[in-house]
C-alpha cells in the first residue's frame, strides 16, 4: 500500500498486523509464551524437586561442614553444643529441681540425653526452615530451581547432624546399663518419620518465613515453649500425677514428644511401654504425614512468589 506526500515523494505504509487489537494474554496464547517463574503443577515439581536430589544434598553437606568452619573445635560443636545443654539442664533439673523424679539415675540420664538431641534435631530444622528464603535471596533471584529444595536440603542438613550425634548418645545409653537389642532398630522408622515431619514443619515456616522475616525473632520462644511442655527434661505422666488426664494426653500427642519417648523406649532398657500414650505409631505416622505432605503442598502453593518484592 502508498500514498504520495505534499513534496511528491512515494511514502509506503505496513498493511495492518494481524496481532493488532489483541490483549498481552491473547498474545501470550497465540505464541505459546508463559509467565516467567510461574508455578508449575504438582507433578511436574515434584519431577523437578528429584531432578535436583544431588544439589540437595550436596547443598545440605556444604551447610553442614560450613557451619562450625569459624571455629577452632571445628565440627566438634555439632556434638558439644547438645551435650552441654544436657548438662546444665541436669544440673538446673534433675539435681536442683528433682525434674527426674520417678526414674532412677541410670534411667533419667539417658532420658535427658536423648530427649535433648532428639528435640534439637527438629527445634534447628523449624529454624533453619523460617531463614530458608530470607537468608539465600542471592540464590533464588539468580537462578531458577524448585524452592523447596532450599528447606529441604536444611532438614536433611538436621538429620546428618542427628545422625553423628547419636554416637554420643548410644555411648550415653550404653554407659548407663542399655545395651544393643532388636529394639534399637526402631529407632530407624522413628527418624524417618520425624524427618518427614520436621521437613514438612520447615517447609511451613519457609513460606510463612519469606513473606515476614521478623518470624525468625519469635521462633525461640516458641520452640522453647513448646521444649518445656513435651518432656524433654521431666516425665510427662509423672509430673502430672493428680491433675486432670487430659492435659498429660494432649502432651505425650504432641509430635515432638511422641518421637522423643519412641526414641526413648526402643534405646533405654527401663523405660516402658508405659511411658507411651495409646497408639503412639498411629499418631507418629499420621504426624508425619498430615505435616509432611500438607507442608509440602503449602509451600508449593507460592512457589512463584519467593524471592519477589
Amino acid at each position: 500500500m502508498s500514498d504520495t506526500t505534499h513534496d511528491g515523494a512515494l511514502a509506503t505504509s505496513r498493511p495492518p498486523s494481524a496481532d493488532a487489537g489483541l490483549s498481552p494474554a491473547e498474545l501470550a496464547r497465540k505464541y505459546g509464551l508463559s509467565v516467567s517463574g510461574a508455578r508449575p503443577g504438582l507433578g511436574e515439581y515434584v519431577r523437578q524437586l528429584w531432578g535436583r536430589r544431588h544439589f540437595i544434598m550436596a547443598f545440605s553437606r556444604a551447610k553442614l561442614v560450613a557451619q562450625y568452619s569459624q571455629a577452632k573445635l571445628g565440627q566438634v560443636w555439632q556434638v558439644a553444643t547438645p551435650l552441654l545443654n544436657a548438662l546444665v539442664y541436669y544440673l538446673i533439673f534433675g539435681l536442683i529441681m528433682n525434674a527426674g523424679r520417678g526414674m532412677e539415675k541410670g534411667v533419667y540420664i539417658p532420658f535427658l540425653v536423648v530427649g535433648i538431641f532428639v528435640f534439637s534435631f527438629t527445634q534447628s530444622s523449624l529454624m533453619a526452615g523460617v531463614r530458608a528464603i530470607p537468608g539465600n535471596l542471592g540464590l533464588v533471584r539468580a537462578l531458577h530451581f524448585p524452592r523447596a529444595s532450599l528447606p529441604i536440603s536444611f532438614s536433611m542438613q538436621q538429620l546428618q547432624q542427628l545422625l553423628y550425634s547419636m554416637i554420643v548418645v548410644v555411648i550415653v545409653v550404653v554407659s548407663f546399663g542399655s545395651f544393643p537389642k532388636l529394639s534399637w532398630l526402631l529407632v530407624l522408622p522413628c527418624l524417618v518419620l520425624q524427618f518427614v515431619f520436621n521437613t514438612g514443619l520447615a517447609l511451613i515456616f519457609a513460606r510463612m518465613g519469606s513473606k515476614t522475616p521478623d518470624l525468625a525473632q519469635l521462633m525461640p520462644f516458641v520452640t522453647r515453649t513448646w521444649m518445656y511442655s513435651s518432656g524433654v527434661m521431666f516425665s510427662i505422666n509423672e509430673m502430672l500425677k493428680g491433675k486432670p488426664s487430659w492435659i498429660a494426653d494432649v502432651l505425650q500427642w504432641n509430635p515432638a514428644a511422641i518421637y522423643m519417648d519412641l526414641i526413648r523406649f526402643a534405646l533405654i532398657d527401663n523405660y516402658g511401654a508405659e511411658n507411651l500414650p495409646p497408639h503412639v505409631w498411629a499418631f507418629a505416622v499420621g504426624w508425619a504425614v498430615v505435616i509432611g505432605l500438607g507442608g509440602f503442598v503449602y509451600f508449593w502453593k507460592a512457589e512463584e512468589r519467593y524471592g519477589r518484592g
